[in-house]
């Protein structure tokens, strides 16, 4: 039976390269695997996923109108499909992440979706927040914080290097994150002062 499989870190915890990793042991077990990511991230009309040690793969593009269950029945009736991976799954609308719960659930194919918990805010996102709910299993991957600690929290830095505590959910490709643990990320929002 297969199953709905979700990893989640902090940013620039290797997640795509798990993910990539992953597909590769299918495809040279001769498998076929269908790659998804997020709209938000393409530089052009095609999907790519790619980690930050170079290694990158071809991905079909989803945006938040994409009825991925139909998406993935057209793909099967194309050619088989043994496994599904979803980069970037924190974008996922609730219903998508439905919709790949039923892939796993009536189709029989295993979906692995892999993202981040939470935002800047320390808020969840939606995609996340019903994977946690309804994934048949979670798998946290780690990262550290400056201090060494697991950091479980991102950071959005501004034009002065400072944390932003306010703006939008998204903000792709013109921002940089830093994950922190806990306590240096309310630090670094002003929720608390430093010891």
């Amino acid at each position: 039976m297969a199953k709905l499989y979700f990893s989640y870190a902090a940013m620039n915890a290797g997640k795509s390269t798990l993910l990539l990793q992953a597909a590769h042991n299918y495809r040279e077990r001769g498998m076929d695997v269908l790659l998804l990511t997020s709209a938000l991230y393409k530089d052009d009309d095609a999907g790519h996923i790619s980690s930050r040690i170079g290694i990158s793969a071809d991905a079909a593009l989803y945006t938040d109108e994409t009825d991925l269950l139909a998406l993935i029945r057209k793909k099967q009736a194309e050619h088989r499909i043994d496994a599904i991976f979803v980069d970037e799954a924190q974008f996922l609308t609730k219903d998508q992440a439905w919709q790949l719960a039923r892939v796993a659930d009536h189709l029989d194919v295993p979906v692995l979706a892999y993202g981040l918990r939470t935002d800047f805010r320390g808020e969840l996102f939606e995609g996340s927040a019903t994977l946690l709910a309804i994934a048949d299993s979670l798998r946290e991957v780690r990262t550290i914080c400056e201090c060494g600690r697991k950091a479980t929290m991102v950071i959005r830095l501004g034009p002065d290097g400072k944390a932003l505590t306010e703006g939008d959910q998204v903000s792709i490709g013109k921002a940089t994150y830093v994950s922190l643990c806990r306590r240096h990320w309310e630090e670094k929002m002003g929720r608390f002062p430093p010891a």
